[in-house]
């Protein structure tokens, strides 16, 4: 396998448009000033908020491989559905391993940003129990496919997050939910299962990747919506 069919986005055209989609609204709530207040509650900046998701989106498409499974003969497929979504899953050579691969769109950036955040705003006891909640929840609810690796639906994430979140403090709702949702879906859905991705035949295992970025991604934007519209709703 050479490295150009390592590099992909994990979800169809169709859905990278939405998530496009999703981002330009996320840039209008800047007119109504309530970007301006995720950015104060995250502590971040908003021009740095949208350039975060906007790489997290265009970095899905690049993976770094870190291990490789000897094992069972591969299976090789152009896309499969699951939970709705239309992942895409590398034609490649034929080969008897797994690639073990980190996306950097769904990995490196949100970890990156969680860590930040835990920092930044103390959230450390907190984050523990966010994650551990959201690892459990994903952990359960993820399912291996063969040709593929784990699948998890799409909300999944964003509502376990949502729900520890505004169940553990209020003020920092929106840095606690980003941690949580991406840090406890990498560990709940990936990590947690890494021991079932020799035997599941696909070419290539993304942490990060097709079958949880998707959940990681809609995470991040709930966690900014709902720093910017907090101020709005009822304490």
């Amino acid at each position: 396998m050479n490295g150009s069919q390592l590099q992909y986005f994990p979800v169809s055209v169709t859905f990278l448009l939405i998530f496009w989609g999703l981002i330009i609204l996320l840039i209008g709530l800047a007119s109504l000033r309530a970007l301006r207040y995720a950015s104060l509650s995250m502590g971040i900046a908003e021009s740095s908020l949208i350039v975060i998701l906007g790489a997290s989106l265009l970095g899905s498409y690049l993976n770094i491989p870190v291990a490789y499974f000897p094992g069972h003969r591969v299976v090789s497929a152009g896309e499969i559905s699951f939970f709705g979504m239309t992942y895409i899953v590398p034609m490649v050579r034929q080969t008897h391993g797994t690639v073990l691969m980190i996306n950097v769109g769904g990995a490196v950036i949100p970890v990156c940003l969680s860590v930040y955040l835990l920092f930044k705003n103390r959230l450390f006891l907190l984050g523990a129990i966010g994650t551990a909640f959201v690892a459990a929840v994903t952990h359960y609810l993820a399912r291996p496919v063969r040709g593929f690796g784990i699948a998890l639906p799409i909300f999944v994430p964003a509502v376990a997050t949502a729900i520890i979140a505004i169940a553990l403090t209020r003020r920092r709702a929106a840095p606690l939910a980003y941690i949580s949702g991406s840090l406890g879906t990498l560990i709940g859905a990936d990590l947690l299962n890494l021991g079932v991705v020799q035997s599941l035949g696909a070419p290539v295992a993304s942490i990060g990747g097709a079958g949880t970025f998707d959940g990681i991604f809609v995470t991040g934007l709930l966690a900014v919506l709902y720093a910017g519209l907090s101020r709005y709703l009822p304490a």
